[in-house]
């Protein structure tokens, strides 16, 4: 089969599409025959070798898919072959305890498909059958396939860990990633106020078109937090939403109200910052990690989405063939919304952005 592979660790010129053999189902797997695969960062740092994890080369990349099951492992009764179904990408143990209690993203040997296994850019991957859910019948299949993994880290993020009350205000930073978006289209499903960053006009005017209340460029407008503040009348933000790490840590602390919550994801701008522990508990500050999220918020995630039509935000639709091209769109930080790989070279194809097309993408 075809797969977009790495055969080491190491820069985009280490992505190449080959032939290797098509995988077969363990007794707890089904093996997918692979319609349309997002990218994430994540294929970013697995691509250039993360601590910890050693690979089995020629390894694919890609954790986010939605296809047609096409085998089943012996001891798989939950789907059958000729179901269309979306990927949840996260791996967990489901006997450690955090897995009992279904905070299966806190598992002790939480994993995650494309990086602890073999991944998705490939016309066909062998999951866990637990792993995928009934695709939503409203969603093409590209948008099915740019769905999991980022608007599931976002839903953890703002309604599981932030617990998010509908109609409070929102920072969003680095508004275009797929995260930071889906951030946006859920806060605004449940009527938050959006305030959202970026260095792009471009991103920032269409971020608007999606609903944000209000842009902050941090290049012409550096003193965010002040920023946060001018819109807030001094109050500062229920919740923050940081997928960039580091360099927005003091940001965070001069935009958030007292008794506010800040939830990270993220550590592309840096994993390491210092902290004002007098800041954090005179006024009440909660700062939490999310990874993902568990299979509980997966199912939420799908049943919100559905009632709501929720579509992604596409930037661009290209074949598998040009993995290493994709990914380096990725890495340039040119996209707005999720870059999807489809592995039919006959289906209709699409480079152009979302803002260049009809775009039915809505909320």
């Amino acid at each position: 089969m075809k797969a977009a592979v790495i055969y080491q660790n190491g820069d985009l010129d280490c992505v190449t599409v080959d032939d290797i053999p098509a995988p077969k189902p363990a007794p707890d797997e089904v093996v997918l025959e692979v319609k349309a695969a997002a990218l994430n960062h994540l294929d970013i740092w697995v691509r250039r070798g993360r601590p910890g994890h050693e690979l089995s080369f020629p390894h694919p990349l890609g954790s986010d898919a939605t296809g047609v099951v096409a085998e089943v492992g012996r001891d798989v009764h939950t789907v059958k072959p000729g179901d269309e179904v979306v990927v949840n990408p996260g791996l967990s143990c489901d006997t450690c305890e955090f897995c009992r209690r279904g905070d299966q993203s806190e598992c002790l040997h939480f994993g995650i498909i494309g990086l602890s296994s073999p991944g998705t850019f490939a016309e066909r991957a062998a999951v866990p059958a637990v792993n995928v859910q009934p695709k939503p019948a409203y969603l093409t299949i590209e948008e099915a396939a740019a769905l999991p993994l980022a608007h599931l880290t976002a839903w953890r993020m703002l309604m599981s860990r932030a617990r998010f009350v509908p109609g409070e205000s929102v920072l969003i930073h680095g508004i275009g990633g797929g995260v930071a978006l889906a951030a946006l289209q859920l806060a605004k499903l449940g009527h938050g106020e959006v305030i959202v960053t970026s260095s792009s006009e471009d991103k920032l005017d269409r971020a608007r078109e999606l609903g944000a209340d209000y842009t902050i460029n941090y290049i012409t407008d550096p003193a965010v937090g002040q920023a946060v503040r001018d819109l807030t009348k001094g109050r500062g933000v229920d919740i923050v939403i940081d997928t960039t790490g580091a360099e927005t840590w003091d940001i965070n602390f001069a935009s958030i109200r007292r008794g506010g919550r800040i939830v990270h994801c993220g550590v592309t701008t840096g994993a390491e910052a210092s902290v004002n522990i007098g800041a954090l508990y005179w006024n009440h500050i909660n700062v939490m990690g999310s990874t993902m999220g568990s299979e509980e918020d997966f199912r939420q995630l799908l049943a919100a989405a559905s009632e709501a039509e929720l579509r992604p935000v596409i930037d661009s639709v290209l074949p598998l063939d040009q993995a290493r091209q994709a990914m380096g769109r990725m890495e340039e930080g040119e996209q707005f919304g999720k870059i999807v790989l489809v592995t039919d070279a006959e289906a209709p194809l699409s480079s152009l952005t979302a803002a260049e097309e009809e775009n039915p993408l809505r909320l």
